[in-house]
């Protein structure tokens, strides 16, 4: 018969360990009460890291600041944009690139000219974000300017995004288009809009959690508007290629002031070569494919984003154009009237101040919709003479 060595270790049955480590060496369970003591703690954190870090990352605004191109996506840094303007005399203008002024500097937006004409420098506060249209300013409305109540707001209005059925987003064929994370998700249905479901939850959940926000805002200003994946992932376009970014510590890529835009923006302002009039593009007239209000996705967005405003108490201003009529071959503009004529009539029926301004001089449109700096001038002053104008403001 084998014998143990004298120096070896008493055998261990199996249910002689279990009575005396019962739940084995390393793991670790909580009870009801610990539980949720730990979710306690992380939705705390959720709910405070943003308020935190909006404390010490510097985001320095002052006369003319608007959201700049490469952050057009951070809709966190937006609704931190509307969440500073706390004076209820300043008054903030929303819209799409015509607002946020495509072909010139901030100091030649429709914003900075209203307060010239007004002797301020920050009266008139532009929230203009490139890209946008009516669909997904619903989203920037309902979800990023809550602090918009009780207010004067100034809202233009672009038929631009009713030029077409793929403008309008209401043609059955898919098509990709900016800030698809603002428009409605699942109702209403967007013909062309095919994202999964999951893209789609994830944008839901997004709106509505601050943390997840958060993180996009990081993202955007400091990761090159990438995940922190495909940031890490990214190769240099060589072949073979290199990843720069596989060793290099992401927290070193965050600084403590928010990107802000250049100085000399060279695709915008005078001295840009995309500043000039439209006629000197090469351009000739355009025949649009109209598409009727009746039937209009984007119109009874752009309705739905006033009718959000005026539940919250806002005094608005609607500024129905301006759309460059002169770019129109002949035949296409009775149904352009019919538009804004409709459009006009609807606003007139709620009981909305707004302005419908005389066509600029074709030398002073950029393209379609888009005024150069003088054309923003211009319509500054007409806005600033109309009766309209001046009883809105003043009541």
């Amino acid at each position: 018969m084998a014998t143990r060595p004298p120096h070896a270790q008493p055998e261990v049955k199996p249910a002689a360990l279990s009575k005396e480590v019962p739940f084995g060496v390393n793991e670790v369970r909580l009870n009801a009460w610990q539980w949720l003591a730990a979710l306690g703690i992380a939705g705390l954190l959720l709910l405070i890291t943003p308020w935190i870090w909006q404390k010490f990352e510097v985001f320095t605004t002052g006369p003319d600041y608007r959201v700049p191109y490469q952050l057009s996506k951070d809709y966190w840094l937006y609704g931190r944009r509307i969440r500073q303007v706390t004076d209820p005399g300043k008054i903030v203008l929303l819209g799409d690139s015509v607002v946020w002024g495509e072909y010139v500097l901030p100091d030649g937006t429709l914003s900075h000219f209203l307060n010239q004409e007004a002797g301020a420098t920050d009266r008139f506060v532009n929230g203009g974000l490139n890209g946008l249209f009516p669909l997904a300013e619903e989203g920037l409305v309902s979800f990023y300017s809550r602090p918009l109540r009780h207010r004067k707001v100034i809202v233009q209005c672009n038929v631009l995004w009713m030029t077409s059925p793929k403008a309008d987003l209401s043609t059955d064929k898919e098509e990709q288009f900016n800030h698809s994370r603002l428009v409605p998700q699942f109702s209403p249905r967007i013909p062309c809009y095919r994202a999964d479901a999951n893209e789609r939850l994830s944008a839901v959940v997004q709106r509505n959690v601050n943390f997840l926000a958060w993180v996009s805002h990081l993202q955007n200003a400091y990761f090159d508007q990438k995940s922190f994946l495909a940031w890490t992932l990214e190769d240099d376009g060589g072949s073979p290629p290199r990843y720069p970014n596989s060793y290099r510590n992401p927290l070193s890529q965050i600084a403590s002031e928010v990107p802000s835009a250049p100085a000399d923006d060279p695709q915008r302002g005078p001295r840009s070569p995309r500043h000039k009039p439209w006629s000197e593009t090469g351009q000739g007239t355009t025949r649009f494919e109209w598409v009727d209000l009746d039937s209009s996705l984007q119109w009874k967005a752009f309705q739905r984003v006033i009718g959000i405003l005026r539940a919250r108490g806002d005094d608005v201003m609607v500024i129905l154009g301006p759309f460059n009529e002169h770019i129109m071959a002949e035949e296409n503009r009775p149904a352009f009237h019919k538009i804004r004529d409709g459009i006009e009539a609807w606003l007139t029926q709620q009981q909305i101040a707004h302005v419908v301004p005389e066509t600029l001089p074709s030398q002073l449109y950029a393209d379609a919709s888009h005024p150069l700096t003088e054309g923003y001038h211009r319509l500054a002053t007409q806005l600033w003479t109309s009766e309209s104008f001046k009883t809105w403001l003043n009541r």
